[in-house]
C-alpha cells in the first residue's frame, strides 16, 4: 500500500491533509470540497503548479465546516442518448404482467366471496324458508313483508355489484340460485294452500329441477383436479359461470310477479284478483317452457372457466408436437 501526503493545501487558516492509497480509490478529506481537491491533487501528482486556493471564508464558517467527506477519485460514467437504462417495474405491475403470460390453470383461481352483494343474496336464501312457513300458517302479512325484502335485496345486490365493481363468479351462481329457491318455496307453499294451480306448480318445479341437475353436472365436470367434495362445495374455486338468457330473466320477473300477486290476494281482500291471476298464470306457463328450451339450445348459457386453451390453440400444439417427432 502506497500512501501520499500532501501538505500546504491549506484553505485559509484550516489545515488540510489528504492521503491517497494505491489500493483504494477513496480519499479522506477535511475542510475541502471534492472537486477542488481533485484538481489540486492531480496537479501535485503530475508535477504542475496547483491552482490557487478558493477564497477564504470567515473563521466561524471554517470551524463549523470541519467535516470528513469520502468520495471516489473516478467520476461516474456519463449517460449518453445511446445508453439504455433498464426500466424498473413496480412489483404489483410485474406480478400482473407475469400472470397475464401464465396459463389460466397456473394463475390462482380463488376470489373473495364475502362481498356486500353476496351477503344480500345469502340473506335472501335464508329468508326463503321463513316465507314458506308464514304462508303455510296463514301469516300472509309476514309472508308479504319477507317477500318484499327479498325483492328489494334482489334489486339492490345487483346495483351494488355494478356500481362498485364487486361482481364475482360465485355471485353469478348464487343469485339465480336464491331466486330459484325463493320461487320453489313459494310454489310449494302456495300450491299446498290451493292458491296456485297444481299443473302450473309441477311445470315450474320440473323446469327448476332440470336446471339444478344440469348445474350439478357442469360444476363437477368443470372442477379442476383433484375432484373432492370439499373442493366441490368450496365456492371460492369457481369453475363454471352461468349466464342467464334474456327470456329466462323475463320469465323470472313474471314468476316473481305472479307469486307476489298471489301472496297479496289473501291480504287485500277488498280487490278481486282472480281474472288477473288466471291470465298471468298462462303467460308464466308459456315463458317457463320457453326459458327452459333456451338453456338447451343456447351456447353461451354456461361457460367453463377451466379451459385455458381453445380448439385452435390445441390444434396448433398438436401440430407442433407432430413436427418435433418428425
Amino acid at each position: 500500500m502506497i500512501s501520499y501526503s500532501f501538505r500546504g493545501l491549506e484553505r485559509g487558516g484550516g489545515g488540510v491533509v489528504a492521503r491517497l492509497s494505491s489500493t483504494s480509490p477513496f480519499l479522506a478529506v477535511r475542510g475541502l470540497s471534492s472537486i477542488a481537491l481533485q484538481r489540486r491533487v492531480s496537479a501535485v501528482v503530475s508535477g504542475q503548479q496547483p491552482p490557487p486556493p478558493p477564497p477564504t471564508r470567515s473563521a466561524s464558517y471554517q470551524s463549523s465546516n470541519l467535516l470528513f467527506r469520502t468520495f471516489t477519485m473516478s467520476s461516474p460514467p456519463l449517460r449518453t442518448k445511446e445508453s439504455k437504462i433498464p426500466k424498473i417495474l413496480h412489483p404489483s405491475t410485474l406480478t400482473k404482467k407475469l400472470q397475464s403470460k401464465l396459463p389460466a390453470a397456473i394463475v390462482p383461481q380463488k376470489e373473495n366471496i364475502y362481498t356486500v352483494p353476496n351477503i344480500l343474496t345469502f340473506s335472501r336464501i335464508i329468508a326463503s324458508p321463513f316465507i314458506g312457513y308464514a304462508i303455510l300458517h296463514d301469516q300472509h302479512a309476514l309472508a308479504l313483508g319477507l317477500f318484499a325484502y327479498a325483492g328489494v335485496s334482489d334489486a339492490l345486490d345487483g346495483w351494488i355489484a355494478r356500481r362498485w365493481k364487486l361482481q364475482t363468479v360465485v355471485g353469478t351462481v348464487i343469485d339465480p340460485m336464491a331466486d330459484k329457491m325463493l320461487m320453489t318455496v313459494l310454489v310449494v307453499a302456495l300450491g299446498m294452500k290451493g292458491l296456485l294451480p297444481v299443473w302450473l306448480a309441477v311445470l315450474i318445479l320440473g323446469r327448476d329441477v332440470a336446471l339444478a341437475i344440469s348445474a350439478i353436472y357442469y360444476r363437477w365436470i368443470s372442477l379442476p383436479p383433484p375432484k373432492t367434495m370439499a373442493r366441490y362445495w368450496d365456492f371460492s374455486l369457481p369453475s363454471a359461470e352461468v349466464r342467464p338468457t334474456l327470456i329466462s330473466k323475463f320469465n323470472t320477473f313474471l314468476q316473481l310477479g305472479l307469486m307476489g300477486l298471489t301472496t297479496v290476494a289473501p291480504v287485500v281482500t277488498a280487490v278481486d284478483f282472480s281474472q288477473s291471476l288466471t291470465v298471468l298464470q298462462y303467460i308464466v306457463a308459456t315463458t317457463t317452457v320457453w326459458s327452459g328450451a333456451s338453456y338447451v339450445f343456447s351456447k353461451d348459457a354456461v361457460k367453463i372457466l377451466t379451459q385455458p386453451e381453445s380448439k385452435k390453440e390445441k390444434e396448433v400444439v398438436v401440430g407442433e408436437e407432430e413436427g418435433k417427432k418428425k
